[in-house]
């Protein structure tokens, strides 16, 4: 594979999706039209990547104070949740741990805020060698502005920046299969 589709295009060989933080005292500070996109694309991905059988890693950050993950995704994740206490992800030896024994080299992120945990969490991966692919439409901040300079500073420093769509079919490659049609079904009853 060149450099530009290993980059760009996901392999479900090589892939892992990353729930940062969306958590109950959380949400309610959230920008609602980017939350309400997050909670709807984040579980689309989620099935997307269960019915592949596909790595899930979740984390929550400081859940004494910030509650657990929200209920609309808390049984998707549940088996794989992670507590931290860095903004990133990758200052806790258990999240990489969980990251090495994946064997994943390109890592699928959605979470929340999109400026702190997600965004520090991008720099640090893309920092350590792996492929990241932000997903624009399963993110959230409070503010649209700090989900913008999020985005925009992401794909600076050399993350995908991609949607929920896009990541799911090219995990599926080809139409017909058992894995299409699942993907194909879940991505119909998405409503925005």
């Amino acid at each position: 594979m060149s450099d530009i589709k290993d980059k760009f295009w996901l392999d479900a060989e090589k892939a892992v999706l990353v729930v940062i933080d969306v958590q109950e005292k959380l949400a309610p500070a959230m920008n609602q039209d980017l939350y309400g996109q997050l909670i709807l694309h984040a579980n689309l991905l989620i099935e997307g990547f269960k019915a592949l059988g596909l790595p899930i890693i979740a984390t929550e950050q400081y859940s004494k104070g910030l509650g657990h993950t929200v209920a609309e995704l808390d049984a998707a994740t549940e088996q794989h949740r992670i507590e931290k206490m860095t903004f990133s992800c990758c200052g806790e030896e258990s999240f990489m741990g969980a990251l090495e024994k994946s064997g994943a080299k390109q890592v699928l992120i959605v979470g929340m805020e999109s400026h702190v945990c997600v965004f520090q969490t991008v720099i640090d991966l893309l920092d350590r060698g792996y492929i990241v692919h932000l997903v624009s439409d399963a993110i959230s901040s409070r503010f649209k502005g700090d989900y913008d300079n999020a985005i925009s500073s992401a794909a600076q420093a050399g993350a995908v920046i991609t949607t929920t769509e896009t990541a799911l079919f090219q995990l599926v490659k080809v139409a017909g299969t058992s894995e299409f049609k699942v993907v194909s079904k879940l991505v119909r009853q998405r409503t925005s």
